[in-house]
């Protein structure tokens, strides 16, 4: 958009180093003109003739179809697909949302993230079934319409494989790639379904059923032991995700849903809910999601995912388009709650200045921040920190690489710096 020449710029209020702006530029809102304001800061672009009368309102357009579908034009904004054993394990694959082609905080059902330790099962919902059964008064069978008769709730959750950010975590070069790749295990969804909590009243938990695996009804029959304390708190079995069915790769009928815990948790075409007295300690849990310490000690049962915060825009793979004003947008979350503040810097950590939190902010769900940018095509060193409602603040990379094992690759939460060069490339560093 060329900027207003009538708009006369705006007095900057600078907050730290490298170019930020203070946030109230953005908070004022449009009332107050600063929107408008803020892009006569930008490059103008040269002016260009009046275009021609486009054939499209010469003639009638299509008609309804059943299911809407992107435009042509944005074929590109897709998952990206990880296969880290290729041909010899396909069935473990994994894909990543593209967050770096994304605003808000809702992801799409077509673009939130895989997870397939062995497959896509393409189950029958007639013939699915949930048991509740183990130390219980009264083992029950549920099919899909008895669920439907049930009361259900419905609330805005991410969802993040602890393995998220793997990339970072491990390699000793930084890989140039985008936000799909590197940070795409983590999607954000508007979840409805029935609360464990009923399902479990009614089926009468014993006092000594303290714990309760959760079973999934694919190839690897993959299981996790979870706390009753959380399936009586907030738990629930998604049916819906964004007011549709949840699709085949979500769990397609049913998924359990654990609000901030771990995505491997969440197990997808949940069949059983076994009540014990003590975690069972399976393969994905004694295994695959246990983190090794730096002492060669493990940390069992980190359920939480930690409080994180990356800039989407600008990220890695992205091209600025020359000096002026930006608008610096990320998104941010915790585990433990809602996130109370996102500082940026611009100027490698040197100084910070608060983004604005666009509301709702929701706990275990996924916040916009944002904050206005005049860059000046210097060498900047951009990155963003979080910190929760409990006090958490999302460290450095060193200071996370020194509490583990150099393996340990999971539940990496660490500050992303964005390098962004003269010529307005943007790299993925480390810092």
């Amino acid at each position: 958009m060329m900027a207003d020449p009538s708009v006369s710029a705006p007095k900057l209020e600078f907050a730290a180093g490298g170019g930020l702006l203070s946030r109230r530029m953005l908070l004022r809102g449009a009332a107050a003109g600063s929107g408008a304001a803020l892009a006569a800061l930008a490059m103008p672009r040269p002016a260009q003739a009046e275009p021609a009368l486009p054939e499209w309102v010469t003639v009638a357009g299509e008609r309804a179809r059943g299911y809407g579908m992107p435009a042509e034009q944005e074929a590109d904004v897709q998952r990206a697909i990880i296969e880290p054993f290729g041909d010899l394990a396909r069935a473990f694959s994994l894909s990543g949302t593209p967050h770096h082609k994304l605003r808000g905080t809702i992801t799409p059902n077509g673009l939130h993230f895989e997870v397939h330790h062995g497959g896509r099962p393409n189950l029958d919902p007639d013939g699915h079934r949930l048991m509740i059964h183990g130390m219980v008064e009264r083992p029950i069978k549920f099919d899909l319409n008895a669920l439907e008769r049930y009361p259900m709730v419905t609330a805005t959750h991410f969802l993040e494989c602890s393995g998220n950010s793997f990339f970072n975590a491990v390699m000793p070069e930084p890989m140039q790639s985008g936000c799909d790749m590197l940070h795409g295990l983590l999607s954000n969804s508007e979840w409805t379904g029935v609360p464990v909590r009923v399902l479990l009243e009614e089926a009468g938990v014993r006092p000594e059923g303290r714990w309760v695996l959760a079973v999934g009804n694919d190839a690897p029959s993959l299981a996790r032991s979870i706390p009753v304390e959380k399936l009586m708190d907030d738990a629930f079995v998604a049916l819906y995700q964004n007011g549709e069915r949840i699709r085949p790769e979500q769990g397609y009928p049913m998924r359990l849903l654990l609000p901030g815990f771990e995505g491997n948790m969440n197990v997808k075409w949940l069949t059983s809910l076994w009540v014990t007295d003590a975690p069972a300690y399976t393969k994905h849990e004694s295994g695959e999601y246990t983190e090794i310490l730096a002492n060669g000690s493990s940390v069992k049962f980190t359920f939480a995912m930690g409080v994180k915060s990356v800039i989407t825009h600008p990220s890695a793979t992205m091209t600025m388009s020359g000096p002026g004003f930006y608008e610096i947008s990320g998104i941010a979350w915790s585990g433990a709650g809602s996130v109370r503040k996102v500082e940026i810097s611009a100027d490698g950590g040197e100084s910070w200045a608060e983004a604005a939190l666009q509301e709702p902010v929701l706990p275990r769900a996924l916040t916009r921040f944002r904050l206005p940018w005049r860059w000046e095509g210097a060498p900047t060193l951009l990155m963003s920190r979080a910190e929760d409602a409990t006090g958490a603040v999302q460290p450095t990379r060193s200071s996370w690489k020194a509490r583990y094992d150099p393996s340990n690759f999971l539940h990496y939460n660490a500050i992303q710096p964005w390098q962004i060069t003269p010529e307005g490339s943007v790299q993925n560093v480390y810092a």
